[in-house]
């Protein structure tokens, strides 16, 4: 799972970036463009796998990770190579979703590109070039669907009406996500791989002293339109987050206590909110004193046997069953034996659908 963070520069990216990843890379508070997207693993913090943890006594704990991409900032004409507009469209077709940043913080000390705190505005200049960049994309793919089309190729010409749709919707200014599909035409998108078909998460970078409720009610009325449309909106103090990255975890807590802050913290509520975003759940491994607990990230909807894929080949294709124990139950009782006992142990097949909390013993072949 990749997501890439985006937006203009000087709004927070690097510092959310480190405040995700203990990174510390480097920021500036003039408006220029890094040439180098920042690499990070990202462990996602989870509270049942800590419980999970302590009750089955594992010598190991294996949080679920997520890969992030700080990409390069984008800069009005990126898609028309502008800046670093290239390397910036590239970066963002090789991650799944985008946390776009946003900036709601005042520091005088750090230029802004618009002059400006306007969600909508930087949403819209950002989205544009995406369009804009797709639309050259599909423009040249038409070209090639044509000359295929008047040959008589029937998937051409299918494909060619499809992809004029998409032309359509580009130059009305809308995301490729919007446009209505077949479950035929899931195969070209995937081909295509269209900057702005990407699932995003707005993430409003707030001043140090802001809460998160009170920033989301600032910005009520962006706050509506995107999730009208879609879409979540949380909002981070990117570099209080970044400062308290930086602390050991007891000092963060107590530091987090004084303020009066979540204790899961703001980038715990931001990496939940990237799950639901692509649709994520987790399920986990671990029984009484085996040599980890462990969570792992799976698409919704998908079955025991893909779930299996996850941990080892092997265990995919020689699997024969799934014991399944709701994560709670587990806690409570330590052990699958104990679970089975009272009955609060399932056998599931192939086709069962994955469910989010699960922790499954995968019985397999080999």
């Amino acid at each position: 799972m990749k997501l890439g963070i985006v937006g203009l520069p000087n709004v927070g990216k690097t510092t959310l970036f480190n405040a995700l990843a203990h990174a510390n890379a480097a920021a500036t508070a003039y408006a220029y463009t890094s040439v180098e997207s920042n690499l990070g693993v990202v462990a996602v913090p989870d509270s049942r796998l800590d419980r999970l943890h302590e009750a089955l006594e594992a010598p190991r704990k294996v949080n679920a990770t997520i890969d992030i991409v700080d990409i390069a900032g984008l800069a009005e004409g990126a898609s028309r190579g502008e800046g670093l507009g290239n390397r910036f469209l590239a970066d963002i077709r090789g991650v799944e979703a985008v946390a776009h940043v946003i900036r709601a913080f005042a520091n005088p000390d750090v230029v802004h590109v618009r002059d400006a705190v306007d969600p909508n505005a930087d949403v819209d200049l950002v989205e544009m070039e995406l369009v804009l960049g797709d639309l050259e994309l599909v423009e040249r793919r038409v070209e090639k669907s044509r000359k295929a089309a008047r040959s008589g190729d029937r998937m051409a010409q299918r494909e060619l009406v499809t992809l004029e749709g998409l032309v359509e919707a580009l130059q009305q200014g809308r995301l490729a996500r919007s446009v209505q599909r077949s479950a035929e035409d899931a195969s070209l998108f995937r081909e295509l791989s269209l900057v702005s078909d990407r699932p995003v998460l707005f993430v409003l970078n707030t001043d140090d002293d802001q809460g998160a409720a009170e920033a989301l009610a600032a910005h009520a009325s962006f706050v509506e339109w995107a999730r009208e449309r879609g879409d979540q909106v949380v909002a981070v103090a990117a570099r209080l987050e970044a400062e308290l990255a930086d602390l050991e975890p007891d000092d963060a807590a107590e530091f987090r206590a004084e303020l009066g802050a979540d204790e899961e913290g703001a980038i715990g509520v931001l990496l939940r909110a990237a799950y639901e975003v692509l649709g994520y759940i987790t399920f986990f491994t671990g029984d009484y004193r085996s040599s980890e607990t462990r969570a792992w990230q799976l698409p919704r909807g998908w079955t025991a046997k893909q779930a299996a894929s996850r941990i080892h080949s092997d265990i995919e294709h020689g699997f024969v069953r799934a014991q399944v124990v709701n994560i709670e139950d587990l806690i409570a009782l330590r052990s699958f034996h104990a679970a089975r006992e009272k009955a609060l142990q399932r056998t599931e097949g192939k086709e069962y659908i994955v469910q989010d909390g699960d922790v499954i013993n995968f019985m397999h072949t080999g």
